[in-house]
């Protein structure tokens, strides 16, 4: 890469990293005023004020560029962060509500501290006991307002397994291990469409269909994403292991015939009337490049993400902001349209895929 344009994917991660810290703390006001009347534990709302899978992916997102950085400002805003909900204390675990801790459970690993490693360690010990179960086994997809009875969702791997499989590594628990692995090929054999190689955005044990069929472009990402980073947290080996790659690769393969031609990728992935969305393109780039430099698929799909830095350089603005980021999407029911009507607002989790796709592109 010409030094040139290293150093301005350099000057869009300054940017974005410093974005980050004012988006962490924006009060999403929708969720809020949603869970006054459907806060299913019944817990306090300020426990989550600030902790939900928005700000979870994007704390994993910082980790990693601190991982990369080692800036101490970094590193001090994320013990800031999880020192302030030390003292506010935690939400009720569900899907969503964990993934925050899985950037605390490698912050704690990394600093020895007993305060991180605690509450992750009773977080992983209720999830592999208690988390609420779908035919076959699967982890519901329950979040802080919605029981979603008998539903696996794809964003659920990224947001609750990951952690339980990085817990397993740092305790050396077989188990949890074990369990990741079976909710990756049980999501993988429930949300395959066989015919495109994408994956769907859900699925129901009582009505036995995809719901809308919606072949949902970031709910496609998580797993680009979450595959690469389970495979190098657990060690997965054996026939397991074989399943994941193919599976990632038949989808990289099916992403590279929907890649529109400025690089970028459509919310709805095989639709053309759906909109051009950032943080799933983000998402895309990063996992692509993670599982190319992985040796986990073929190099000759490294074109596809670098096809995408373009656009998105051009879509984080002076204060660091990345634009046209599409607001957190519940399940789409009854008809695709549902996705494009979600609005486009400036998230976390969108300036943490933005971080991770332009770091990896450094690597």
């Amino acid at each position: 890469m010409e030094e040139k344009k290293r150093l301005l994917i350099y000057e869009k991660l300054n940017l974005l990293a410093e974005a980050f810290s004012k988006l962490l703390y924006e009060e999403d006001t929708v969720f809020l005023e949603g869970m006054k009347e459907k806060n299913l534990a019944g817990d306090s709302l300020e426990k989550y004020r600030h902790w939900e899978w928005t700000q979870g992916v994007g704390l994993y997102g910082f980790y990693r560029l601190y991982q990369k950085e080692k800036k101490e400002v970094y590193l001090d805003l994320l013990k800031e962060y999880y020192d302030n909900q030390l003292e506010i204390g935690f939400p009720a675990l569900n899907v969503n509500t964990v993934t925050p801790y899985l950037a605390m459970s490698f912050l704690g690993e990394l600093l020895q501290e007993e305060k991180y490693l605690k509450p992750c360690r009773e977080s992983a010990d209720w999830i592999y006991k208690n988390f609420p179960r779908t035919k076959s086994g699967g982890f519901q997809h329950r979040t802080s307002d919605s029981e979603n009875p008998e539903e696996l969702w794809d964003d659920t791997l990224f947001m609750t397994v990951l952690f339980l499989a990085n817990m397993g590594r740092i305790l050396n628990c077989k188990s949890y291990l074990m369990e990741a692995q079976y909710q990756f090929l049980l999501h993988i054999k429930y949300l395959t469409d066989c015919k495109s190689g994408l994956f769907y955005h859900g699925w129901t044990f009582k009505e036995k269909h995809h719901f809308a069929d919606a072949l949902w472009g970031r709910g496609n990402s998580w797993l680009t994403m979450a595959i690469p980073e389970f495979l190098e947290i657990s060690g997965c080996e054996g026939a397991s292991r074989r399943i994941l790659i193919e599976a990632l690769e038949r989808q990289v393969k099916a992403l590279s015939r929907c890649q529109c031609e400025n690089g970028m990728w459509r919310t709805l992935l095989l639709d053309e009337s759906s909109y051009q969305e950032a943080s799933a393109t983000c998402g895309f780039g990063y996992g692509i490049l993670r599982a190319v430099h992985l040796n986990y698929i073929d190099p000759k799909y490294k074109i596809c993400a670098l096809k995408a830095l373009e656009p998105i350089l051009n879509l984080v603005d002076e204060a660091g902001v990345l634009n046209q980021v599409s607001y957190g999407t519940p399940m789409g029911r009854e008809s695709t349209d549902f996705y494009k009507q979600i609005p486009i607002h400036p998230m976390p989790y969108g300036q943490a895929m933005a971080i991770l796709y332009l770091s990896e592109l450094l690597s």
